[in-house]
C-alpha cells in the first residue's frame, strides 16, 4: 500500500471510529435545573414546600428569581436540607445600581457562582444612550464580581434582536457583545424566546465561543412567520408556550453545540404554566430521557 494511500485509509478508519464511538455513547442534559420563576405563585405562599417539591420531581439545580423575604442563611439551609444548590440566580437592573454589593454578599452565602440581570426597562431601552449605559453597568459589575468569584450574565428576551434607533439599526444584543468585556459579562441565552425572534442561536454559540455559561430551556408550541418575527415580542407569543419537549424546538441539534457554547446549566422555564409542578415535571421527564 503506497504511503499516501495508507495515511488516507488511516484518517478515515479514526474519524469512522470516532463517528461510531459517540453514536455509542451520546451526551445528556446533566444537571438539569428549573428557573424558580416557573413555580413562583406557589413559592409566595409556600416557599419552603415549593423548594421540597421541585426537588421532588428530580431537579439538582435552581435558579432564584427573588427571595421573598427570607435571608440568605435560610435560604442556603433549605438549599441543603433538599439535596439541590443554587448555581445561578437573577436580580433587577436596580439591584446593579444600588446594593450590588449586598447582592454579592448574599450570592457567597446561598452559593450563586451566576449572577444574572433578566431585564432592561422598556423607558431606558429607547433613550439616546440606554443600552450605552447598560453595557457601562454591565461591565463594572462584572468587573466587581469576577474580583469577588462570581459570574455576571445578561438574560434576553426579544427586543434585544429587535433593530434600534439609538444604535444605528444595530441589534441590541450584537452590541452588548460587542461592548462588554466577554470575560466579565456572559449571556444566559433564552432559547425559546430568541427562537421566537426569528434568530438561531446555534450562529451566535459559532461567533461567540465560550460565551454562554447558562441557558433558558423552553418551549413553544410554533413561531411567527419570518415576516413577523421582528415584532413578535414575549406578551404576543405567551399563550405558545407549552412543556420542554412537546414544542417545536429541536434541543438536540442545539444541544449538540452546547461545548462550543460553554453551557454549564440548563434550567428549565415556562413563563405562565396552567399546573406549575406538572408542567417542570414533563420538561424534566423529557430532558432526563435525551440525548444528543
Amino acid at each position: 500500500m503506497k504511503r499516501r494511500t495508507f495515511i488516507g485509509t488511516s484518517v478515515a478508519a479514526t474519524l469512522a471510529a470516532k463517528t461510531s464511538w459517540a453514536a455509542a455513547f451520546p451526551k445528556s442534559v446533566k444537571p438539569i435545573g428549573v428557573q424558580l420563576y416557573t413555580v413562583r405563585d406557589a413559592m409566595k405562599s409556600d416557599f419552603e414546600g415549593s423548594i421540597a417539591k421541585v426537588a421532588a420531581v428530580g431537579y439538582k439545580e435552581v435558579e432564584f428569581a427573588g427571595y421573598f423575604d427570607h435571608s440568605p442563611k435560610d435560604i442556603r439551609a433549605i438549599l441543603d436540607k433538599n439535596g439541590l444548590t443554587a448555581p445561578s440566580c437573577h436580580v433587577s437592573y436596580t439591584i446593579l445600581e444600588k446594593s450590588w454589593p449586598e447582592a454579592l454578599e448574599a450570592a457567597h452565602t446561598i452559593g450563586h457562582k451566576l449572577i444574572v440581570n433578566p431585564w432592561i426597562e422598556a423607558e431606558q431601552r429607547k433613550s439616546p444612550d440606554g443600552w450605552k449605559r447598560a453595557a457601562e453597568l454591565f461591565n463594572k459589575c462584572g468587573e466587581s464580581a469576577h474580583k469577588a468569584g462570581i459570574q455576571f450574565a445578561y438574560h434576553n428576551h426579544t427586543f434585544e434582536f429587535q433593530p434600534a434607533e439609538s444604535l444605528d439599526g444595530k441589534l441590541p444584543y450584537d452590541y452588548l457583545l460587542a461592548n462588554c468585556d466577554k470575560n466579565n459579562v456572559k449571556m444566559e441565552l433564552d432559547l425559546c424566546w430568541i427562537s421566537v425572534a426569528g434568530k438561531d442561536p446555534i450562529a451566535y454559540f459559532n461567533n461567540n465561543p465560550g460565551r454562554f455559561p447558562a441557558v433558558h430551556v423552553k418551549d413553544i408550541k410554533q413561531l411567527p412567520k419570518p415576516e413577523d418575527a421582528p415584532t413578535a415580542g414575549p406578551d404576543k407569543q405567551m399563550a405558545f408556550l407549552t412543556e420542554v419537549g412537546s414544542g417545536i424546538i429541536d434541543w438536540k441539534k442545539i444541544f449538540a453545540n452546547s461545548g462550543k457554547a460553554g453551557i454549564q446549566h440548563y434550567f428549565v422555564e415556562h413563563d405562565n404554566p396552567s399546573d406549575a409542578f406538572a408542567s417542570i415535571k414533563a420538561s424534566y421527564d423529557f430532558l432526563s430521557k435525551l440525548n444528543y
